[in-house]
């Protein structure tokens, strides 16, 4: 970013590239994924409906989270895309399991 851009007032936003724009896109993505994440653990914990499967569900999406940092910033297609699906179905599966 450097440092005339940080000492600065800031008005507009930095557009970041490289690595440093995959990391922002991939962080943005984290967030936008742990909404959903979110709602299924909150479920299946108010309706106290753990079982190993939702267990092993949440502990599939985040490891594939944490994969999908690193497949994001070196750029790995389609290994994003396939990390990506992988945490989402787990996401999936959690909200399955909590409505059955």
């Amino acid at each position: 970013v450097g440092p005339k851009y940080a000492v600065g007032p800031r008005d507009e936003p930095r557009q970041l590239t490289g690595v440093a724009g995959r990391l922002q896109r991939a962080l943005t993505n984290h967030f936008e994924g742990l909404i959903l994440f979110g709602i299924a653990a909150g479920v299946i914990a108010l309706t106290d409906q753990s079982t190993t499967v939702t267990a092993a569900c949440a502990w599939v999406y985040l490891a594939a989270r944490a994969l999908y940092v690193p497949a994001y910033a070196f750029g790995l297609t389609p290994w994003r895309s396939l990390i990506w699906s992988v945490g989402f179905l787990a996401t999936v599966v959690m909200l399955l399991a909590a409505l059955t």
